[in-house]
């Protein structure tokens, strides 16, 4: 049978409680596979799993258990091995890599912030910044909305404008936090964002990072500022060759 995992750790991690269990229906128990100075939080994969809310919650409670009494590296949800021994073989064969990460992301915690513009809010504060913009307005207004050319050139400039202003919010939020924090990773591009940021924060750091989260917020009223947190440091577990042999990605816990 598939192994599912769900984290990466310390052989000397302590045990998780007994009888706990994860994915699946019914719910498969979890397990510790060891090997060597490394250990794999796993449970056997169930047929068709796919990301329901159940089930992700089921992920995020291992995960949260398991990182109450130390640092874990957490595969996303749907990480999914060939069996036991595929996964025993990866520890073994990249125990470096791993215990590097372990060591880098221990007493770690990672921030997710998503930052989208109010439109509402956004166009006023385009058209109070570019006199351009308010002029052509203006004279539109006076000739009855203007011309399909001056609507054209109207919308033109305000849809460029307001590029700008997303490119300028974005990288404004950015470099308020990233003073804050060990490492910062960008998310998937989205056109729903202008900036998606994960950040990775020292948890003695953590209420100076959400200060300073509040005061973006209260300096850029027309931008909506979504902060996800504390999660464990998906973003900066670096898997790449490391990750389980056979693992497939599903969806992302950190960022729902």
């Amino acid at each position: 049978m598939s192994t599912y995992v769900y984290a990466i750790t310390a052989a000397s991690h302590p045990s998780l409680p007994d009888g706990m269990d994860g994915v699946g229906t019914p719910p498969c128990p979890v397990r510790i596979l060891k090997e060597g100075e490394l250990a794999a939080v796993v449970s056997d994969a169930p047929e068709g799993l796919r990301p329901k809310r159940k089930d992700l919650l089921a992920h995020q409670n291992v995960l949260s258990e398991a990182g109450a009494d130390g640092c874990v590296l957490p595969m996303r949800f749907g990480s999914v091995a060939p069996d036991d021994a595929s996964v025993t073989g990866v520890l073994a064969e990249r125990a470096e890599h791993y215990k590097e990460r372990l060591a880098t992301l221990d007493g770690k915690v990672e921030y997710n912030i998503k930052a989208v513009h109010d439109e509402e809010a956004v166009l006023h504060r385009v058209m109070s910044e570019n006199p351009e913009i308010r002029a052509l307005t203006e004279a539109n207004r006076q000739t009855g909305g203007g011309s399909y050319e001056q609507k054209l050139q109207l919308g033109e400039m305000v849809v460029a404008a307001v590029q700008a202003r997303e490119a300028e919010d974005a990288a404004e939020v950015r470099s308020a936090l990233e003073t804050l924090a060990d490492a910062v990773s960008v998310g998937p591009e989205s056109s729903g964002w202008l900036a998606n940021l994960s950040f990775l924060v020292d948890r003695g750091a953590a209420e100076d990072f959400l200060a300073a989260a509040e005061q973006v917020r209260a300096a850029h009223p027309h931008v909506d500022l979504r902060v996800n947190g504390p999660l464990p440091p998906y973003s900066f577990v670096e898997p790449g060759p490391a990750e389980p042999a056979g693992t497939t990605i599903g969806a992302d816990t950190s960022q729902e």
